[in-house]
């Protein structure tokens, strides 16, 4: 049983003749009378009773009928949804992120998306408490990190890339290091959050070092951590994107490039309905194509 065939079994019921419904669906007469005998076949049973002045249905054509209106009701609904799903995006987008990456990233984000999408209003909450944004209202939440277990929905946005870094002025005074081991001997400056608060965890092709050694400075913010490196107090190791403006800038320079602190995942994070709204679908996008431009050192696109 198709569709189509549902629709014509419809459309002859509702016109009250096969030469009325055939005109208003373009279509012939003998045509439509194939489409409602091969129905019949289908379901093994007669749908109408066909006299030369007039058609009437049968009681399981009444029953088939009533069902056929609410299944092609429903895909007329499917349809409108995906409609809007695809409508231009409108009203306000309720996010919220960490307040370090919300600088980082974030905020750049949502000022390209109002840019590209005027319809659009933002509330942001850049904040270091993770919320619960089912209950708080929320549309969704950009989240660092490993992921807990729940029942929301979430997209990979990408990974954050780390590395080591010291200003020119303090490996001319202290040297640099030429093996993770070395690392010992100098000033650390740790980041005291996320994932990187254990200790740093090195790796080179199939080698792995972790540096255990104490730290001159421990501060939860990337950005406090960068300043401190590129004033010449010890090695760094910070998101490429937080150390980028300084390398450009000369005030920091690469320190054991070829052993990388692992990667850090980024997801936006939404409660898992079925459908997207198109303001969250085209947030959760512009994401995508920000992540690409963070890693590469630009801006996304600000045009569709």
């Amino acid at each position: 049983m198709e569709l189509a065939q549902l629709a014509a079994f419809v459309k002859v019921v509702q016109a009250g003749s096969f030469t009325r419904a055939a005109e208003s669906m373009g279509t012939q007469k003998a045509h439509l009378s194939r489409v409602i005998s091969n129905l019949e076949r289908t379901l093994g049973a007669r749908l109408l009773e066909r006299t030369t002045r007039s058609l009437s249905l049968t009681e399981i054509g009444r029953e088939i009928f009533e069902r056929a209106v609410g299944i092609l009701g429903a895909v007329d609904d499917a349809e409108r949804v995906a409609h809007r799903m695809h409508a231009e995006p409108r009203g306000t987008l309720r996010l919220t992120c960490g307040v370090e990456f919300g600088m980082i990233a974030v905020s750049r984000w949502i000022a390209e998306y109002l840019e590209r999408y005027p319809q659009v209003s933002v509330e942001g909450d850049f904040t270091g408490r993770v919320v619960d944004i089912v209950h708080e209202g929320f549309d969704l939440a950009i989240r660092v990190g490993a992921l807990a277990d729940s029942s929301l929905a979430a997209r990979r946005l990408g990974e954050l890339e780390y590395g080591l870094f010291a200003s020119p002025a303090y490996l001319a005074r202290r040297g640099m290091p030429r093996s993770p081991e070395a690392l010992a001997g100098h000033e650390l400056l740790r980041f005291s959050g996320g994932s990187h608060r254990q200790g740093w965890r090195l790796t080179k092709g199939n080698l792995e070092h972790r540096v255990e050694a104490a730290a001159k400075l421990h501060v939860n913010n990337s950005f406090a951590v960068r300043d401190a490196a590129i004033h010449g107090l010890g090695i760094a190791q910070l998101p490429l994107a937080v150390a980028r403006d300084a390398l450009l800038a000369g005030t920091l320079t690469p320190v054991l490039p070829a052993w990388r602190p692992p990667t850090v995942p980024v997801h936006a994070v939404f409660p898992g309905t079925r459908y997207l709204t198109p303001k969250v679908r085209a947030f959760i996008d512009h994401a995508v194509e920000g992540f690409d431009a963070l890693r590469e050192g630009r801006r996304a696109p600000a045009g569709a």
